[in-house]
């Protein structure tokens, strides 16, 4: 039976610790991690998306996290094609760059709690040749890992490029990510759910704010999902579960506590068919 994960894509945001969901004696590092695990069996480490993720917090969080929970983690931003964060990696050779990031996340995939590595590409990462010789490269680069990709640009699923899209993915082995988003913005994805590897399936949840990709990051990501609009997905959130091994959910739309609150609403939702229980 397929397991259905419900979390969200970051724990130590700022603004949810600041907003009470953690109970007093529980805000330090270890505390709010053990707190989150009692309550959701997945998560997403953005973190590593600005910053390479360290060998040490790798090993910490699987000390500090029960058999079972599993991390997903995003990838460092130049290996995306994003504009490098970290001045002192500026200059480093892509080799180097790879290397550090690859022995970040070894303890997760040692300790087998790696769910999968997120590839996000950029908006500008249109289809075209240039970037299909990226994604041959990122297979090459991480070949063995578990790869999800979010292809950002909507030229990817449009009605023509769909089904080539797929094909290109599934070449890889790669899951591809599908989105909630706002559908009355330009650069608006469609809410279309494929599936290109048999292991795994992931949805993330953006929220559905018209500041998206514009503005500063409250703006782009204060949202408040209502349980009808979480309800409306539980007939594709079935459909891809009885498709693939497992089902992760997850909800970026974090500022203060909406994601944590929608996703609980959401591992609700679908307790009564889902494997584990996402809400223990």
């Amino acid at each position: 039976m397929t397991s259905i994960l419900v979390g969200t894509c970051s724990w130590t945001d700022p603004a949810l610790v600041r907003g009470g969901w953690y109970p007093p004696g529980r805000r330090d590092a270890e505390g709010r991690l053990r707190y989150y695990t009692e309550r959701f069996p997945v998560v997403e480490v953005d973190g590593t998306f600005y910053a390479l993720p360290s060998e040490r917090n790798s090993r910490l969080w699987v000390e500090r996290t029960p058999a079972g929970f599993v991390f997903d983690v995003k990838a460092y931003a130049p290996l995306t094609g994003h504009p490098v964060k970290q001045a002192a990696l500026a200059d480093a050779a892509p080799d180097e760059v790879w290397a550090r990031f690859a022995a970040g996340i070894e303890p997760l995939r040692e300790a087998g709690r790696l769910g999968g590595v997120l590839f996000q590409f950029p908006p500008w990462f249109r289809p075209g040749a240039r970037a299909e010789r990226f994604l041959e490269e990122t297979a090459a680069r991480t070949a063995g890992w578990p790869v999800h990709v979010e292809l950002r640009h909507p030229a990817w699923w449009g009605e023509r490029q769909r089904d080539l899209t797929c094909a290109l993915l599934s070449t890889y082995g790669f899951a591809a990510v599908a989105v909630d988003m706002s559908q009355d913005l330009p650069t608006s994805l469609l809410p279309v759910t494929p599936v290109t590897a048999p292991r795994l399936s992931v949805v993330r949840f953006h929220g559905r704010s018209a500041s998206w990709g514009r503005g500063c990051k409250e703006g782009r990501f204060r949202y408040d999902y209502r349980r009808t609009e979480l309800t409306e997905w539980l007939p594709r959130l079935h459909d891809l579960a009885e498709q693939v091994d497992e089902l992760h959910v997850l909800f970026n739309n974090c500022c203060g506590a909406a994601a944590v609150q929608a996703a609980e609403t959401m591992a609700g939702l679908l307790s009564p068919r889902s494997a584990p229980s996402s809400s223990r």
